[in-house]
């Protein structure tokens, strides 16, 4: 068996299986999903490969039943080639009666509604897959745990072990896992390589809609300029119409993104909206993010090199890793990330929200005594208008950076922690 690398996914989904009768792992294709599910399954169709895909097809027409047949948890990979076996599977799933029976992997969201007649609810569980986070490929030592600051928890001082050179590398090779066993130049190739395949292939074949290639790329490449902001498709549209000899909507450019997003190309980041002593108006809409941070790198065609020498742009790709990891580990803990900005500007890049109530704000910066203190008073402004009789306080606020010797408490109790020493 090749080499594994654990993954914050693996506990999630014996967890899921165990409370119900199926559960649908998606996500980006090559993050992982099928090579995670058939370490658990007991019997797997692989949907994926043609010849597998063809006598599956053939069997439906004879005797659809026995394709539910094997050791459970059983396996379909890519199901979504066969859109009726949801239907199949929630059917038997109800007939059984019994926990952990079938999982399912796919790399684009479920088909259109009238394609299945049930969507499962209260059948098949979700799991969300990503490419892996530092801690799961190992650069993180995972010195300091959001569980446990959840928990209230404190840290000590603890060492950071990455410099800018390793940070800026990690941002263009991505969390692809595949590329985390490969040499620096080898693994950058991968998600050029992802780029290719969703912008040539992929954009066209994910709802069967004639799409240009072309256009595709125009439209990551305006995407990966505006990481992070509140940019409309308006803006994008400007963006690219000095590069495309065509007149382009807002419509057309909505259309693409939303074909992104089934294919988790695009994961953009929805608005927090607190309880507030203040009147200010909250500005409601998403920040744009790439699932993955080398996926806007290779849009770019940049690299380590280049991120270097523009510490600013640097800036906004870290903080697409950092909302990549927060991500992850939010998923195990429960929770989901969101921003926050106002009428009078007052930011706060994430705030990780737990389903139980508990909240933390934290901020992001490549590092440095400046920006660290410019980070603080933006938490300690926010945290200052929030109205705690209506809403809890947060469970702690945090500052994530890149580069920095330690991870440590400043004496306002805000956390200074490096990306490289995290973990859920």
């Amino acid at each position: 068996m090749k080499a594994y690398k654990y993954r914050i996914s693996d506990e999630m989904l014996l967890r899921k299986l165990a409370g119900k009768g199926a559960v649908l792992i998606d996500g980006p294709k090559w993050c992982g999903k099928t090579t995670t599910a058939k370490r658990i399954a007991k019997s797997t169709l692989m949907l994926g490969k043609t010849s597998v895909l063809l006598n599956t097809l053939d069997a439906l027409d004879v005797a659809p039943e026995q394709i539910l047949l094997g050791a459970v948890p059983r396996l379909f990979d890519e199901w979504q080639t066969i859109p009726g076996i949801w239907d199949m599977i929630r059917s038997e799933v109800d007939e059984r009666g019994e926990p952990g029976q079938f999982i399912l992997t796919g790399s684009s969201v479920l088909p259109e509604a009238y394609k299945t007649v049930h969507s499962g609810t209260g059948r098949i569980s979700r799991l969300k897959m990503r490419t892996m986070s530092l801690f799961e490929s190992g650069e993180s030592n995972g010195k300091v745990s959001l569980g446990d600051l959840f928990d209230g928890g404190d840290i000590d001082v603890i060492p950071n072990e990455l410099d800018l050179d390793a940070i800026t590398f990690l941002i263009c090779r991505g969390g692809w896992p595949a590329a985390t066993f490969l040499s620096e130049k080898l693994a950058l190739d991968q998600a050029l390589d992802y780029y290719d395949a969703i912008t040539e292939i992929d954009i066209k074949r994910v709802d069967n809609t004639r799409r240009s290639p072309e256009r595709a790329k125009l439209i990551l490449h305006s995407y990966a300029r505006n990481l992070g902001h509140q940019v409309p498709y308006r803006t994008i549209c400007q963006d690219i119409k000095s590069n495309d000899s065509q007149n382009i909507s807002d419509e057309t450019v909505k259309d693409y993104v939303d074909a992104f997003k089934k294919l988790f190309t695009i994961e953009d980041m929805p608005s927090w909206n607190p309880n507030l002593r203040s009147k200010t108006i909250i500005r409601t809409s998403d920040n744009r993010y790439f699932m993955d941070p080398s996926i806007a790198t290779a849009a770019l065609g940049i690299g380590p090199n280049d991120l270097k020498n523009d510490l600013k742009a640097c800036g906004m790709f870290f903080e697409n890793l950092v909302v990549r990891d927060l991500r992850i580990y939010a998923d195990n803990l429960d929770g989901k990330l969101y921003h926050y900005r106002d009428s009078n500007g007052l930011e706060c890049d994430t705030v990780l929200h737990r389903r139980n109530g508990q909240y933390a704000l934290i901020e992001i910066k490549l590092g440095g005594n400046t920006k660290i203190e410019e980070a603080a008073r933006s938490i300690n402004s926010l945290r200052s208008i929030i109205d705690t009789q209506r809403m809890n306080e947060p469970s702690f606020c945090m500052i994530v950076t890149a580069v920095g010797q330690y991870a440590y408490r400043r004496k306002d109790g805000i956390f200074v922690v490096p990306i490289a020493c995290l973990k859920p």
